[in-house]
Parts: C-alpha cells; sequence; structure tokens
C-alpha cells in the first residue's frame, strides 16, 4: 500500500482507504485479480465466523431487537479472535495477533448494546490497515482486499444484522447515509466512475439494482436497503436519494469521501471507542 510509514494514524487510516478506492475505479467486483494465500486464510477466517451463526440461532424473547444469541455468538469470537487472526499471519509476525485480534472483535458490533455501525465497519478497515502494515497483505492484493475480503466481510454483518436483529449504531435515521455502512458507498462509487451508462441516478431503480448488483458494491449496498426497507425510498433513505441527483460518480465518490471524514471519523461518538496500539498509535506526528 502506498501509505507513509512516518503518519499519523489518521493519515495512514485514511491513506489506506483512498488508495483502495483509487485502485478499484473503473473495476467490476467480477474482474480478475490475483488472490494470494493470505486473501484465502482471510476468506476462511470469515466463513468460520459465518458458520457460527448457523451454529447459534436467535433465541425466543419478548423484545423483537437485539437478539440476545447474539452474545452468544460474539463470546466464541472473544475466545477465538487471537487464534483465528494467529492462522493468518505469517511465523515471523506472530507477535502482532493478539493486538490486530482486537480490532477484528471490534468489526462485529457491540454485545452489550446489540448493535452495529460504522464505528465497527472502521474497525474492520483498521483490521485490514494492520495486516497490510505487519506485511501479510501486500500490494497486489489491493483488489482482492475489496472485492473478496471486505465484500464477504459485508455478507456475513447483513448475515448478523438480520439474524439477530442488530439495532444500528448512533444511526441518525433517514438523515444518515445508511444504518450501518459507509465505506462500501466510497469503493462502490469509485467502481462506477468513468461507466459508459450507468449514471447515479440510475441506483434508485430497481430494475438497474437487481441486473447489475453482482458486479458493483454500491449497488448491493441499494438492494440490501430495499430488501430491509418499505416505503418510498426517497423517504427512508434520503440522504441516498438526494445523492442519486449528483451529475456524475467522480463527484458522488469525492463527496462520500468528504463526508466519510466528516460524519465518521471525526464524530467523537464514533471515534470514541476507536483502539490504539503500537500499529496504529495514538501519538501525533513528530514535527
Amino acid at each position: 500500500m502506498v501509505v507513509k510509514e512516518d503518519s499519523t494514524s489518521k493519515d495512514y487510516y485514511i491513506g489506506f482507504i483512498l488508495t483502495l478506492n483509487e485502485g478499484v475505479k473503473g473495476k467490476k467486483l467480477t474482474c480478475e485479480y490475483k488472490v494470494s494465500e493470505t486473501v484465502e486464510k482471510i476468506l476462511g477466517l470469515l466463513g468460520t465466523l459465518d458458520r457460527w451463526i448457523n451454529e447459534t440461532p436467535p433465541v425466543d424473547q419478548p423484545s423483537r431487537f437485539g437478539n440476545k444469541a447474539y452474545r452468544t455468538w460474539y463470546a466464541k469470537l472473544d475466545q477465538e479472535a487471537e487464534a483465528l487472526v494467529s492462522a493468518v499471519l505469517p511465523a515471523d509476525q506472530q507477535a502482532a495477533a493478539a493486538e490486530i485480534a482486537v480490532y477484528l472483535k471490534e468489526a462485529v458490533g457491540n454485545p452489550t448494546r446489540i448493535d452495529y455501525g460504522t464505528g465497527h465497519e472502521a474497525a474492520f478497515a483498521a483490521f485490514l490497515c494492520c495486516l497490510c502494515k505487519v506485511g501479510a497483505l501486500r500490494v497486489d492484493d489491493q483488489l482482492a482486499i475489496i472485492f473478496k475480503i471486505f465484500n464477504r466481510y459485508l455478507s456475513v454483518m447483513r448475515k448478523l444484522q438480520k439474524t439477530y436483529r442488530m439495532e444500528p449504531a448512533g444511526s441518525q435515521g433517514v438523515w444518515g447515509l445508511d444504518d450501518f455502512q459507509f465505506l462500501p458507498f466510497i469503493w462502490g462509487s469509485s467502481q462506477f466512475i468513468d461507466h459508459p451508462t450507468l449514471e447515479p441516478r440510475h441506483f434508485i431503480d430497481e430494475k438497474v439494482v437487481n441486473e447489475h448488483h453482482q458486479d458493483y458494491m454500491f449497488l448491493e449496498c441499494i438492494k440490501f436497503i430495499n430488501e430491509m426497507k418499505t416505503g418510498p425510498f426517497a423517504e427512508h433513505s434520503n440522504q441516498l436519494w438526494n445523492i442519486s441527483a449528483v451529475p456524475t460518480w467522480s463527484k458522488v465518490n469525492q463527496g462520500l469521501i468528504r463526508m466519510y471524514k466528516a460524519e465518521c471519523l471525526e464524530k467523537f461518538p464514533v471515534i470514541q471507542h476507536f483502539k490504539f496500539g503500537s500499529l496504529l498509535s495514538i501519538q501525533p506526528v513528530k514535527p
């Protein structure tokens, strides 16, 4: 990854997001790219989390939201996280497993509140960021990081959200971009840059979504929203409705990056839970 080693953690993290954003520009999810052994191992890790959901069905309870079986599922991850991460790391980086495992545990929601939001998503991006920093993931893994790993992570998170009826963490309701995610909208809009026919106005057309969602992360997000919410799109997803009026995908992409910095990375309720360590340090960069 082309990210300066001496930058602050925030700059390093944003650099990581933007490097990946540039890497997926104009590319479909179904395009060809290299899948390394480490990528395969991380997909195996996510497959394990998925299997545990199947093994931990929701329990009967009076409350409709926040099914308590999620805590049983999470307890398993809490116990196994370090071993799961250790299996992904090269032999000479095993000492980093405990620190990187913290980001994995933070990336799947909160077991006390049984909620999930953009802060948890940021923890997964930080997990990937750390794997790049220790050299487990490399520059030529860029496309696989988003198209394979992050996409698989999203499918597991959607399954968690549906199975255990998780609450959106810190949701702004109709005024937020989405109840749960943000990064796939950034990277998904980059995929569309310079597309010959599909413009931002098309993503609110259900026919377009159904035809192209397997190629584009942005449309996969819209499809999930359409499945989970009822009523007019303009009412339940007002911000996205407004974005559909932006003339080009390039402008959408730039606007979403600005919005992510302001709404996620610079908002105390989101970032207060972010963990710092030796890989992503809280120390300011030395002048």
